[in-house]
């Protein structure tokens, strides 16, 4: 490879960097999430939620011996935490776009 090549590369590197938008950490390119995204999210909140309430749940009916008492409330109670975790998500945030 001689260093015609490797100038050649580096010039045309630098022409499609220019050409390409900045979207870096300090960019103001910035976009709202698509429904894909927040359907995404829905889903990781809602299931996410619910396996951690199992697990407490398992976890202590194991340790107190209260089958299926403890597992069947915590079920509940995490179903109820992602229901309020997607609840948050879709209001719409106060403070933001309105002038009070």
């Amino acid at each position: 490879m001689s260093d015609r090549d490797e100038g050649s590369f580096e010039e045309r590197l630098r022409a499609a960097q220019g050409r390409q938008p900045s979207e870096g950490p300090g960019s103001a390119v910035t976009s709202a999430p698509g429904a894909m995204g927040i359907g995404v999210r829905v889903g990781v909140e809602l299931v996410s939620a619910l396996v951690v309430g199992l697990a407490m749940g398992w976890g202590l009916d194991w340790a107190l011996g209260t089958r299926p008492w403890m597992l069947v409330l915590f079920v509940l109670l995490g179903g109820g935490a992602g229901v309020a975790n997607v609840w948050r998500l879709m209001m719409p945030q106060k403070g933001i776009g309105t002038s009070r």
